[in-house]
């Protein structure tokens, strides 16, 4: 019994302790300083397991259609993911290397997720992460899936195709 005491005592101090920590103000938000691993990992669990439980859409539209990837890669372009996350043949913007954590490689994330979690994404954003939601900025479903579309192809997109599909014009006739 004594023991479980002192157990209890330590959890209790440890809870105090961290407490102290982060609302003391001694843990720095800064983005110019690395997190600890430790949050850096439990973040990361956090924002994977949110994903997974949120994201339960069903695209309206036929993502593997050509036409929606092409659109998909000119809404990515016009709403800006390539200053974050670069494109094929484009650099990300040299801003984005500040923000932390570091917005991914989409060609890897594009093996990682499904297309239902991507436009859960765009839609919602990530808080503390520097991913906006276009949701908020009432940007359609039908483009945000487009983007889902996009990213999911991204791995096997061409320079040549993206800045073809990217530079498309809104006049041409829209897809179905």
């Amino acid at each position: 019994m004594r023991f479980l005491a002192v157990i209890g005592v330590i959890a209790i101090l440890a809870v105090i302790g961290a407490a102290i920590y982060f609302f003391g103000g001694y843990y720095s938000v800064a983005a110019a300083e690395p997190n600890p691993g430790i949050v850096d990992r439990a973040l990361g669990r956090i924002r994977v397991a949110s994903i997974e439980h949120h994201a339960t859409g069903t695209s309206p539209v036929r993502l593997d259609d050509p036409a929606v990837v092409r659109d998909g890669a000119r809404a990515y372009s016009e709403l800006g993911c390539v200053n974050c996350h670069g494109a094929p043949g484009v650099d990300w913007a040299k801003f984005s290397e500040g923000l932390r954590p570091d917005p991914p490689d989409l060609k890897d994330v594009a093996k990682e997720l499904e297309p239902g979690e991507i436009f859960w994404v765009v839609k919602n954003g990530i808080n503390m992460t520097g991913m906006p939601s276009f949701g908020l900025i009432k940007t359609e479903d039908k483009k945000m899936w487009a983007i889902a579309a996009f990213v999911k192809k991204l791995p096997t997109v061409s320079p040549d195709d993206y800045k073809a599909w990217s530079e498309a014009r809104a006049t041409e006739a829209p897809s179905k």
